[in-house]
């Protein structure tokens, strides 16, 4: 694994943010088939992804990655959450933004569901460029 990874990862907290950012790490690798990256401060990425809006903005993202925050861990979703209505309501307790799913605690989630959505998302943003933002996709 990347020693940045690593070292970020043995600075979390609190610990159950810790332990569920290493059940996501070896969840997010197997889904992928990526190595971790350590990419914007505090975020865990996989592969990467080209987006191009009608704006004209375009550029490079982590397709699949997640973030250990103090409150709640966040798995990102660039698809957009609404393209796995289905599956986020089968997860479990969780809340959710336009492309962000908060998880308080992997114990209380069904991590088949989890990997379902990751999977799924990461196939869509890497199928290609991806031309719509998290926030104007459709679901299925």
């Amino acid at each position: 694994m990347n020693a940045e990874v690593e070292e970020f990862l043995e600075g979390v907290t609190p610990a159950v943010r810790q332990r569920d950012a290493r059940t996501l790490l070896e969840l997010m690798h197997r889904v992928t088939g990526e190595e971790p990256a350590l990419q914007h401060p505090g975020i865990v990425g996989f592969g990467r992804y080209h987006y191009e809006y009608a704006s004209g903005r375009s550029g490079d993202a982590a397709a699949a990655g997640f973030a250990p925050r103090k409150t709640a861990t966040v798995v990102y979703l660039s698809d957009g959450t609404a393209a796995h209505a289905d599956a986020l309501s089968r997860l479990g307790p969780h809340t959710s933004g336009i492309g962000c799913l908060y998880l308080k605690n992997l114990d209380d989630i069904d991590l088949t569901v989890l990997e379902e959505i990751v999977r799924s998302s990461y196939a869509t943003l890497t199928a290609g460029t991806f031309g719509t933002r998290a926030r104007d996709a459709a679901p299925d």
